[in-house]
């Protein structure tokens, strides 16, 4: 599959779409499956639709484009939210006979539960974004997360300067260790600097952006508007913090970071809404995936750049480990070069001169 090179993610092979052993190719159907050969079958199971909108604008293309060109069968279903609906969905495709299992886990007691569960059956699997505690897949797939939460730190740190300032972090989902691993990371970079103090802190249940709008008005309320910059964890939280920040006329004078890079949260920085977000490119991770997947398939073993801990199963994953990357409105047009995202999406409407004074095309 060709690449764009335009962000660089150390450490990692490129796609290895040409392994032998592959079956034939062949097109994706209704079901969001895909017929290959008979050597063996990986299904992909996503968390949701509502955390963010990456899963299925951006993860699902990739990941199918990834699996059709090495010529495997698959099958990629949604979770919609649900633990039950991912453990049915689970169940579903151990019966139709899956050899490899990703998940992104919606917490990790359901996501061990499920491996434990593939493990009997002889089915191998790999964690998918998010590290499943207590769990034992063969590999985690993911980003550095702690380094996603210290890009965020050090973006609102860059935006607010040495000034004296009251944060509110709004971090998400408490079931979701990557929420734990960003905060994390935010905070070893806000917390060494004496100038700055927090003012309210709060997760956010199932990333919920709806949830997140009540929430930081509440923390807002009681600090008594005196807040100068707002962590937040992902672009859908910038966007509900921003709504209340606009309510209460300060947008574009409370630095707000993000993540995953979505058209929303890039509108927002060319607005001047959002200090900055971090990309993740999917079309990275999904081949990262389809590389560990292909090699499981295939009775290989994957490449992998490190190991993450699994505090709870009390032992070091297997992983492959990619670079984040800061973005602002002196790089947004990387974004675009990466295809992470359209430029007539990101520039639509009221956009297109902010896309043009900023230099994007």
């Amino acid at each position: 599959m060709k690449r764009k090179t335009s962000i660089v993610i150390a450490g990692v092979t490129g796609l290895a779409l040409s392994l032998a052993g592959c079956g034939d190719s062949g097109g994706s159907t209704a079901d969001d499956s895909s017929s290959g050969g008979d050597e063996g079958m990986i299904g992909v199971i996503l968390p949701d639709t509502k955390s963010s909108v990456r899963w299925e604008s951006a993860d699902r293309p990739a990941l199918e484009a990834a699996f059709e060109e090495a010529g495997v069968e698959y099958s990629i279903q949604n979770a919609e939210g649900s633990a039950d609906t991912m453990t049915q969905i689970a169940d579903s495709m151990l019966a139709e006979g899956v050899t490899v299992l990703a998940i992104v886990n919606l917490d990790s007691e359901s996501g061990a539960a499920i491996q434990e569960k593939a493990a009997s059956q002889g089915v191998a699997t790999i964690d998918y974004d998010r590290l499943t505690l207590g769990g034992s897949a063969e590999y985690y797939v993911s980003f550095d997360n702690t380094k996603v939460g210290e890009l965020q730190g050090q973006g609102l740190a860059d935006c607010l300067g040495d000034t004296e300032a009251n944060l509110i972090y709004v971090n998400g989902s408490p079931t979701d260790n990557n929420a734990t691993l960003f905060s994390d990371g935010a905070h070893s970079v806000l917390d060494e600097i004496p100038t700055y103090k927090a003012v309210g802190e709060q997760a956010v249940p199932d990333w919920d952006p709806d949830q997140a709008v009540t929430i930081f008005e509440q923390l807002y309320t009681r600090a008594d508007g005196d807040v100068q910059g707002v962590y937040a964890a992902n672009d859908g939280l910038a966007g509900a913090v921003i709504s209340i920040l606009e309510k209460n006329k300060v947008n574009g004078e409370v630095p707000v970071t993000g993540q995953d890079a979505t058209v929303e949260g890039l509108q927002n920085i060319l607005a001047g809404d959002q200090c900055m977000t971090v990309y993740k490119s999917a079309t990275q991770e999904a081949g990262a995936l389809a590389d560990a997947a292909i090699a499981l398939v295939n009775g290989e073993e994957a490449e992998t750049n490190g190991t993450t801990e699994d505090s709870e199963g009390g032992r070091d994953v297997p992983s492959i480990l990619l670079d984040p990357v800061s973005i602002t409105k002196d790089n947004v047009q990387d974004v675009i070069d990466d295809g992470g995202q359209k430029v007539e999406d990101v520039c639509a409407g009221e956009f297109a001169d902010l896309c043009t004074e900023a230099g994007i095309s």
